[in-house]
């Protein structure tokens, strides 16, 4: 996941990419551009167009309306800050890759089986995670300021 100064860096492409991959319905599969460009015309937003959608995530367009945004940033449950701030941006990518992550019944049930242990057991949990991460050659958690 993107650290602060990679966040401010990315495109609004990048970004509307992101959503689209990390955000999903509870099919687990990524909305199409129908089912947005849709949703947000039938809550009384703006016109919007699968097409302009595509367009905006392939950065053939970079330029959509304020309004565009919020009732992209609305359907995606994020801030219109996210487009636009780069450390709201940070802040939801983490918290879209922790939701990411808990859908995977495996992580969720540890997470679960985790929940009122002692600092001092969490810790050890911990260091068997980041131990774990290692021998299977997985990057560390950069972005989580308690490892």
């Amino acid at each position: 996941m993107p650290d602060a100064s990679s966040s401010s860096e990315r495109t609004l492409a990048a970004k509307v990419d992101h959503l689209f991959r990390t955000v999903r319905p509870s099919s687990g599969k990524e909305y199409s551009f129908e089912e947005v460009a849709e949703t947000i015309r039938s809550g009384g937003g703006p016109t919007i167009s699968a097409t302009y959608l595509w367009q905006l995530r392939k950065g053939l367009r970079d330029n959509p309306t304020r309004r565009h945004l919020e009732a992209l940033a609305g359907f995606f449950g994020v801030p219109p800050a996210y487009f636009f701030d780069a450390t709201t941006t940070s802040q939801v990518d983490a918290e879209l890759a922790l939701l990411a992550a808990l859908r995977d019944a495996s992580v969720r049930q540890i997470a679960l089986r985790a929940s009122g242990l002692s600092a001092r057991s969490l810790g050890a949990i911990t260091e068997m995670v980041e131990r774990a991460r290692e021998i299977e050659g997985l990057p560390d958690d950069q972005d989580n300021p308690e490892s």
